[in-house]
């Protein structure tokens, strides 16, 4: 496996993934199993931090831990297995100041594994970022993730994926209009 940070890149951000980024498609799904599982096992496991000294490395990285995994386990508990992996290298980017090297429509990528967090303080990090970098799509959706984990300190939508209980406030927030549902 000779995989290039720009190979992610270049897929994530070509015009017929970026269709498919927020729907669910068994697909592209699969393309991304086949293509890439093993990468995300690599990255997972470290064996892929010599990208994070790069720009496009963090941003492959935080593609491979934080997007993939949500394609390749679509409704399991290991689609967010590398979601805390993947906000340490964001974090990392942010204080090499690489985010301020990565193109604008890019960038909404990089901040995504804080708007992804059960973490309060990622939530409001989030939501500053995407501020403060006029990344106007992606605000209001920082926002709703951030105020939903200031409500129940977690995603109620993945509560049956991960084995938690639900709360009686959580279940009613579900049976809403208004949930979000992942």
């Amino acid at each position: 496996m000779n995989i290039a940070a720009k190979e992610i890149v270049d897929f994530w951000f070509s015009d017929r993934v970026k269709q498919q980024w927020f729907s669910s498609n068994s697909e592209l799904d699969k393309e991304i199993v086949e293509k890439y599982e093993a990468l995300w096992e690599k990255a997972s496991l470290g064996e892929l931090d010599d990208w994070s000294e790069d720009p496009d490395g963090c941003l492959a990285l935080v593609i491979i831990l934080d997007q993939f995994p949500l394609n390749m386990f679509r409704g399991e508990a290991k689609s967010f297995k590398t979601e805390r992996r993947s906000a340490e290298i964001a974090r990392h980017a942010l204080e090499k100041k690489l985010d301020r090297k990565i193109e604008k429509e890019k960038l909404a990528f990089l901040y995504m594994p804080f708007m992804h967090s059960e973490d309060l303080a990622d939530q409001e990090l989030s939501v500053k970022l995407y501020r403060e970098n006029d990344l106007e799509t992606n605000i209001g959706f920082a926002e709703h993730h951030r105020d939903i984990i200031r409500r129940f300190g977690r995603f109620p939508h993945r509560n049956s994926i991960l084995g938690r209980e639900s709360s009686a406030g959580e279940l009613q927030y579900l049976a809403s209009e208004g949930a979000f549902k992942g």
